[in-house]
């Protein structure tokens, strides 16, 4: 596994420790429902959990929890810290459940809980904080962890995929989509000379947003954002900016991805994991679309991925550069 992010590469040291608290037994369980070999964790409330508890807690918005692949995304050694300093899932559920009520109306889901049925629950569990003990609370720090505090309820926050509205959310998802924005060439000048560029997805009531770049208009991001997807999903909203300290943040640009060819393929296709490499479909350049060349859907190493390339539109000039990865709910 690799673990980093912007705020730097994890140390060899960190990486064993997060390795060893993943082996231990409570972790092997998800923290909500109890599936087995949860791959998922949220970073800043310390537990380890499963792909469709994860949906869930995707809806409620990263000020709540912050949701990250075990496998799939890049760590800091600040995000294992947070893990490490709750201490795994045991330790705390012996917090946000330790005022469970016995004969609950909204029993604790389990694996084959519908979506509605853990969305319930864990919205109770850490949103509404039903189960704490009155006088614990959330302390909000660079990684929010479990300690107490006789103030206010408080939540770490993020600018990155941050849903417009949390409660927006609370609808069925049927996959997370992966955007990995690698590159951006020929942009509009914003500035006297340059621009400070930096990208915003939204897809319904979400959006994710990458780091700015200074005085760049070829600039290189190599960043991954998450979002989920609702059943009802539509076009992958893509927009360029230029960062303004004292003014409004300027246009530089706009596209949308279609996403149907994407997951209409992967559905046809089923589990990934089980199929060569190979393409499962195309969306293909047209005069109504932003595309420079076909952008092929391909099977690659058991993932369903698909590159790129706009040309950005509304705009005097602009191309950007990014790969799709789509995750079933349901593999």
């Amino acid at each position: 596994m690799s673990y980093s992010s912007g705020h730097g590469k994890a140390s060899p040291e960190k990486l064993r420790k997060l390795k060893d608290l993943l082996l231990k037994s409570d972790n092997r369980i998800c923290a909500d429902c109890g599936a087995l070999d949860p791959k998922w964790a949220s970073s800043n409330i310390g537990v380890f959990i499963c792909l469709k508890c994860s949906g869930v807690h995707r809806s409620l918005g990263t000020h709540i929890s912050k949701v990250m692949s075990v496998t799939l995304d890049e760590w800091s050694d600040e995000q294992i810290d947070s893990m490490l300093e709750v201490g795994g899932n045991s330790y705390a559920n012996s917090i946000y459940e330790a005022f469970l009520p016995a004969g609950y109306s909204k029993p604790k889901p389990n694996p084959n809980s519908t979506y509605d049925e853990r969305a319930e629950f864990i919205r109770s569990k850490y949103e509404l904080q039903e189960f704490l003990k009155p006088s614990l609370r959330i302390v909000s720090s660079k990684s929010s962890h479990l300690s107490s505090d006789s103030g206010k309820d408080k939540h770490s926050s993020s600018s990155l995929n941050s849903p417009a509205n949390a409660q927006a959310g609370m609808v069925e998802f049927i996959g997370i989509l992966k955007v990995k924005v690698i590159k951006g060439r020929n942009l509009a000048i914003r500035d006297m000379l340059s621009s400070d560029p930096y990208v915003v997805l939204t897809l319904g009531q979400q959006k994710a947003q990458t780091s700015v770049i200074k005085s760049n208009l070829n600039p290189v991001w190599n960043e991954e954002l998450n979002l989920s997807v609702p059943e009802s999903y539509g076009a992958l909203k893509v927009q360029v900016f230029d960062h303004d300290v004292i003014s409004s943040d300027d246009i530089m640009g706009e596209a949308e991805v279609d996403l149907q060819p994407m997951i209409a393929g992967a559905m046809a296709f089923g589990d990934p994991d089980l199929l060569a490499d190979m393409q499962i479909g195309k969306w293909l350049k047209s005069d109504d679309n932003a595309l420079i060349n076909d952008s092929p859907v391909n099977i690659i190493d058991g993932k369903v991925k698909q590159e790129v390339s706009l040309r950005l539109q509304r705009v005097e000039c602009g191309e950007l550069d990014m790969e799709l990865q789509w995750i079933p709910l349901s593999q």
